[in-house]
């Protein structure tokens, strides 16, 4: 994403939800995608959008042979601490590298992928425009390798205990994530189905997995900075819960900080295999 439009996440919101993702992962796909690789050989991974470097530090150890990951970002700042916090060993104990990219992930070509075994992205897609989601697939596909997708919004949040300004807080939250911007109109929940019709379209397979945040007790300050964040994208696109946005908040920030509220928030994953 490139100029005005992008947005910039914050390392530490990144910090913040990194065990959350981890634990979201479908496993099961990173078992697969073991099956799907080459077995000899060092695997080239390039890591779109790679914030500061939690896939790697998710996948690396999942993963068997040597490894060397281009991390491909826009952020100088978050290349900086990606590259300065490695991911482990791989599973067998093989060497794991990393170079770092500055990329603006719409401009990609097909030669920043050249020579990739493995191409993974996280809680990217739903950021894209129809348009560069369509590009970019088409570059992914074109690479002739497995491509991992992972933590997608799919646009379900349930929180315990229900409150009345829930759904319409969420159906806000939504629309704003629909948003169109100077890029075009951004994909938001709608992004693992385009996604997938899309990579169907170009000949490969799809395995798609549910991959939601479930925060308790444990996640509470992630909770919190979560929710926020919700309630000001939702208050942003529909003005007229403003009014309402302070007893709500006062309501389930209390909640949260007392360990009370549970939430769940819905993502997918994706494997695609050429």
């Amino acid at each position: 994403m490139s100029g005005a439009e992008a947005i910039r996440v914050s390392p530490g919101w990144l910090a913040l939800r990194e065990p959350a993702d981890a634990e979201a992962r479908a496993c099961d796909l990173a078992e697969a995608l073991e099956r799907a690789l080459p077995v000899r050989g060092s695997r080239v991974i390039h890591d779109l959008g790679c914030g500061t470097g939690a896939m790697g530090r998710w996948l690396a150890p999942l993963l068997t042979g040597p490894q060397h990951w281009t991390l491909h970002d826009r952020d100088e700042d978050l290349l900086a601490r990606a590259v300065a916090d490695v991911p482990g060993p791989a599973a067998d104990g093989a060497p794991v590298t990393v170079e770092a990219m500055r990329t603006d992930i719409a401009r990609l070509h097909s030669d920043d992928l050249a020579g990739a075994t493995l191409i993974t992205a996280s809680a990217l897609l739903d950021l894209l425009t129809g348009e560069e989601l369509d590009r970019l697939a088409g570059l992914c596909v074109g690479a002739g390798c497995p491509i991992l997708l992972t933590l997608s919004v799919v646009g379900r949040v349930e929180m315990a205990p229900a409150d009345p300004l829930d759904r319409r807080l969420a159906a806000a939250f939504d629309a704003h994530q629909r948003r169109t911007t100077k890029r075009g109109r951004l994909l938001g929940p709608d992004a693992v189905e385009f996604a997938v019709e899309t990579f169907r379209r170009l000949g490969a397979e799809v395995v798609v997995r549910p991959s939601p945040w479930r925060l308790g007790p444990a996640h509470s300050d992630l909770a919190a900075a979560w929710f926020s964040g919700w309630v000001e994208a939702a208050c942003e696109q529909e003005a007229e819960l403003a009014g309402e946005r302070d007893p709500y908040s006062r309501r389930r920030l209390e909640q949260a900080g007392a360990g009370k509220l549970a939430v769940n928030v819905g993502h997918a994953d994706l494997l695609v295999l050429p």
